[in-house]
C-alpha cells in the first residue's frame, strides 16, 4: 500500500472538491475495506473531510455493505438516514430520508479494490452529477495504483 501516494492524492482532491465554495461535495470518507480479508480485521477510516464518523457508525455502515441487502435496508451516516436509489456494478447512490435541506441530500458509495469511497452532497440531480464526476476523479487516481 502506497500510503504517501494515497495521502497526497486525497489532500489534492479533497482541497478542491469538499466543502470549498462551489465544491460538489459537502463531505467524504475513504474507508479501508477489503471484502476478501478475514472478518476479524476491522475496516478503518483512511481519510475523511467534512464529517467525523465514529467507530460504531463505521462498523454499522460496513455491516450494511457486507449484508448486501441494499434494496431493503437503509444506512446511517452522521445524523442522516439514507435509502439506496440506484445500484451499479461497483457503486450505488442513495438519498437522505430525513434531510432538512429543501433540495435534499444524497450519497454516492463506490468500491475500489481496497477502499470504499463515501461522498456526501447537497441538492438533487445536477448536484448528484457533479458529485459523481468528483468521485470519478479520485477513483481514477486510486486505480492508477490499484488501490
Amino acid at each position: 500500500m502506497d500510503w504517501g501516494f494515497l495521502q497526497k492524492s486525497w489532500d489534492k482532491w479533497a482541497s478542491t472538491n469538499i466543502g470549498s465554495s462551489g465544491g460538489p461535495l459537502k463531505a467524504a470518507l475513504l474507508i479501508n475495506y477489503d471484502p476478501l480479508r478475514p472478518s476479524r480485521l476491522l475496516s478503518t477510516i483512511a481519510e475523511q473531510k467534512g464529517i467525523k464518523m465514529s467507530p460504531i457508525e463505521l462498523s454499522q455502515f460496513v455491516n450494511f455493505i457486507k449484508r448486501n441487502k441494499m434494496q431493503t435496508e437503509s444506512f446511517v451516516i452522521g445524523h442522516n438516514q439514507y435509502m439506496v436509489t440506484s445500484i451499479h456494478e461497483n457503486w450505488f447512490s442513495a438519498r437522505c430520508l430525513n434531510s432538512s435541506k429543501p433540495t435534499g441530500e444524497g450519497a454516492i458509495v463506490l468500491q475500489t479494490s481496497t477502499f470504499l469511497l463515501v461522498a456526501l452532497y447537497e441538492g438533487s440531480i445536477g448536484s448528484a452529477s457533479r458529485a459523481m464526476v468528483s468521485v470519478d476523479q479520485l477513483v481514477w487516481l486510486l486505480n492508477r495504483r490499484n488501490l
